[in-house]
């Protein structure tokens, strides 16, 4: 539960932050923009938080070697918190002009420097006490956060949207989602204190080896299992925003589309992810996470073929590509980080999961909303497909190359 719930409130916030990107910032922070470049200048926003996550893990790093998990993880929610409950609170362009922009990238950064620190190793060693054949299941327990995360957000957002006037919503209502991602933050914050303060816990991850190491030492020693094990979840990354952040942009812009049918639409995707997640999981324990990951690629690279034929004007088509998207997602997803772990050598287990994670989702999804929007826009949505298969690729190719090594093994 305590894994759950800190996962839970991580993709809360990172999905209160990229819905915003298309429902509210082009319009607040960017009136004097087309809708098109307001949700261009956003989607540049929302990358800085990937851009400055590894940066954060670097220095959190620092803070549990000298001063305990305790305290890293107190600070990097505090921040985390901070930084939200900032961006609740900012004013408009209207009001700042573009000191409102550079105060929202500034709070960006803020949020994904303290996701860096956030990472507080339950969710490997959860996995590594759970015997060798269920594993998959249990690797499958934390992403569960995702699609949850999205249902609450997306959730919230309509029902604010439904309940509120235009002038009423972009005046203050879109601000209450930040204002509850801040009180998930504080929640979360105490119920993963509780585990990993506490004394048993401590001793299970010295026992496990989920404990800093030199990073310099760990790049020289395992930098091939950071490059593979960065590229493996890739397919799944960038499935993760283009059927969520990415597709949701789409329909405003270049559909006919309700934006509050298509919110409705993505949660159903959302909760139908979560048995496909399961499915995941008991597929995993029989056949192992490889070839579960194996499945997900081919999968991902054959649903990127319809790309340029569900996404089109057509509502049936359009909400099928969605629906179908949440569950491959979920089935992927489910297995795409569970297995880091056991890439490395144990001394060095701890932080070569927290960079291999921070680079996956740098490459395969920090910039995949703005990537995608750019080439439905410019070259057309066949070319999102060709992106997507470029990712599905990356990961069947990573997995090749892991064959002979110890890469997600089982």
């Amino acid at each position: 539960m305590g894994v759950v719930i800190g996962r839970i409130s991580e993709f809360f916030d990172f999905f209160v932050f990229g819905l915003a990107c298309v429902l509210v910032f082009p319009r607040v922070f960017f009136p004097f923009a087309s809708e098109l470049d307001g949700i261009f200048y956003s989607f540049a926003i929302f990358a800085l938080a990937f851009i400055a996550r590894p940066i954060g893990s670097l220095f959190f790093l620092y803070i549990q070697r000298e001063h305990g998990r305790g305290a890293k993880l107190t600070a990097a929610l505090f921040l985390l918190g901070t930084t939200t409950a900032g961006i609740a609170f900012l004013p408009g362009h209207a009001s700042m002009g573009n000191l409102a922009i550079v105060l929202l990238a500034v709070l960006r950064l803020g949020q994904g420097f303290a996701i860096g620190g956030s990472w507080d190793g339950l969710a490997s060693l959860l996995a590594l006490n759970v015997p060798q054949n269920r594993r998959g299941w249990y690797a499958m327990i934390p992403q569960l956060g995702a699609p949850i995360g999205f249902l609450l957000a997306a959730g919230l957002f309509t029902y604010l949207i439904l309940q509120l006037s235009p002038h009423e919503f972009y005046t203050w209502g879109w601000r209450y989602p930040f204002f509850v991602a801040f009180a998930i933050n504080v929640v979360a914050l105490f119920a993963r204190l509780r585990l990993v303060v506490a004394p048993e816990y401590e001793s299970l991850m010295k026992l496990k080896a989920l404990e800093p190491s030199p990073v310099g030492q760990l790049v020289r020693t395992q930098g091939r299992f950071i490059a593979l094990g960065a590229f493996a979840p890739l397919g799944s990354y960038a499935l993760f925003h283009l059927v969520t952040i990415f597709a949701l942009s789409w329909a405003l812009l270049f559909t006919r589309q309700s934006v509050i049918s298509f919110l409705v639409v993505q949660m159903i995707g959302a909760a139908l992810a979560v048995p496909a997640m399961m499915l995941s999981g008991k597929v995993a324990n029989r056949y192992g996470r490889r070839t579960t990951l194996v499945m997900s690629g081919a999968l991902i690279a054959i649903y990127s073929g319809w790309t340029p034929f569900m996404l089109v004007d057509g509502t049936t088509q359009s909400y099928l590509f969605i629906i179908l998207g949440f569950i491959l997602l979920g089935f992927s997803h489910a297995q795409a980080a569970g297995a880091v772990s056991s890439s490395f050598k144990s001394q060095f287990r701890f932080t070569g999961a927290l960079i291999t994670s921070d680079l996956g989702w740098l490459i395969g999804a920090g910039f995949a909303p703005l990537i995608a929007l750019a080439l439905s826009k410019y070259l057309g949505v066949g070319y999102v497909g060709l992106y997507l298969l470029s990712g599905a690729a990356g990961t069947l190719i990573a997995l090749w190359l892991s064959r002979t090594g110890t890469l997600l093994n089982d």
